[in-house]
């Protein structure tokens, strides 16, 4: 029996790829939401730049990312296959993140704490840095041209839902226990709680096969012994505009998801955590809603790139008035802004990982898509840090603005300058995924 047109199987590859995306947003956000709060658990009261300090954490672990993303790919993800590499990333990736919880603290070892938070991170975002390019490829290889656009949206969804999931958790936190038990000991429990998407992205890994793209890769004997060398030689403009639109994609995605938890935690807008929590419960679900149809309006666009350039251009257009009310303190006024600028940031990334995977070849798909992704995080992870700095030269509003705006403009040059992938008008061609 079918659903969307995939079988059982299908299906289970595409849950499996989307259960990567789950554990990435879970693990993410936990940190960020915590942010505010282990400022004042690594650094001494008296240092000013903790929190600063603490989010340069995001950064550190973007920049493992692209190392991560190349070593997996390179030596995993295009050799001995999608699902294999998935199913030791995963792991990596949730041991480490629950080992965040058992840090001891500045008062007991000093900035050795923060040397090992550090150290954690970076080892997270090598294992992480895997998931993107391994997922995209596991799902997309297995899923027919005119279905992807749609699953590929429901993959991307998944980060969107480990938010929401933990931000959810974090409301929970903020409802039990007041910001000094917070600081205390109860930041642990979120990092604790990260083995849990961790134990679920296993489980669903091991129903999964190998895509029967990389099956017939290996029975032609058509894989490559250094896929990021045949990337470069073959690909190098795809790459770099590639990289273009994912390093405007993930610093809006930093400087909005990223930093609604900061903006609204201890030292900006003060926002308790059960309410900030609670706000960014029903923004990450109002943007699963954003990028499930922006999956389904991009059938409908002739073109994955076409479709994003629209979504992005909806979205600068309505960046000021957001931001303007955004650095507001009413609750209730943030519900509705974080809300709407997160369905239309979503929309931008309903098409991207369908588009990322028909842009490169399948003999370094999982290489190319996961460097070019994550090499957009290495800039983007920057994001929070360049919005607080600029804070304190030109204001809130204006920094906020101005680092999204430039990193706007970046994404639609990079679409504008990229070929187009599949679209309806190309339906019925060879899928270019097969290539």
């Amino acid at each position: 029996m079918k659903f969307y047109g995939l079988d059982g199987q299908q299906w289970t590859n595409v849950i499996a790829a989307w259960s990567g995306w789950l554990m990435d947003g879970y693990v993410s956000i936990a940190y960020l939401l915590m942010a505010s709060y282990l400022a004042s658990v690594f650094f001494p009261s008296s240092f000013t730049g903790s929190l600063l300090a603490v989010v340069l954490g995001l950064a550190v672990g973007s920049i493992a990312r692209s190392i991560g993303s190349l070593v997996f790919g390179n030596f995993l993800g295009d050799r001995i296959g999608r699902r294999n590499m998935l199913m030791v990333t995963v792991v990596g990736f949730s041991v480490f993140s629950f080992a965040i919880g058992f840090l001891p603290t500045y008062e007991s070892v000093g900035y050795v704490a923060l040397a090992l938070l550090y150290v954690l991170l970076f080892i997270i975002g090598l294992f992480a840095g895997a998931e993107y390019g391994g997922g995209t490829a596991l799902y997309s290889e297995t899923v027919p041209a005119e279905r992807r656009g749609v699953i590929g949206a429901f993959v991307q969804s998944g980060f969107g839902t480990g938010f929401f999931i933990a931000a959810g958790v974090a409301a929970i936190i903020g409802s039990y226990y007041s910001t000094a038990q917070i600081i205390s000991f109860a930041w642990r429990i979120m990092f604790y709680t990260t083995l849990v998407p961790g134990v679920v992205a296993l489980v669903s890994r091991l129903g999964a096969n190998e895509t029967p793209v990389f099956r017939e890769m290996v029975e032609k004997k058509e894989i490559v012994r250094t896929p990021i060398f045949r990337m470069i030689r073959e690909e190098p403009l795809p790459v770099i505009f590639a990289i273009f639109i994912t390093t405007g994609l993930l610093y809006i995605n930093s400087g909005t998801f990223s930093f609604y938890p900061i903006l609204m935690g201890p030292g900006i807008n003060n926002i308790p955590l059960k309410d900030s929590g609670l706000i960014l419960v029903i923004a990450n679900l109002v943007s699963l809603i954003g990028v499930w149809l922006g999956g389904i309006i991009s059938t409908k666009i002739p073109g994955r790139r076409l479709a994003m350039m629209a979504f992005s251009v909806i979205f600068i257009v309505s960046l000021y008035p957001l931001i303007y009310y955004g650095v507001s303190t009413n609750v209730n006024v943030l519900y509705i802004v974080f809300s709407i600028q997160a369905f239309l940031e979503a929309m931008i990334f309903s098409t991207l990982p369908s588009f990322l995977a028909e842009k490169f070849s399948k003999r370094y798909r999982s290489t190319s898509v996961g460097f070019t992704y994550n090499a957009g995080a290495i800039v983007g992870g920057f994001a929070p840090t360049f919005i607080l700095l600029s804070r304190a030269s030109i204001g809130l509003l204006n920094g906020w603005f101005l680092n999204l705006a430039v990193a706007n403009i970046l994404l639609i040059a990079g679409l504008a300058l990229s070929a187009e992938t599949w679209s309806r008008a190309k339906a019925g061609a060879k899928d270019i995924i097969h290539d």
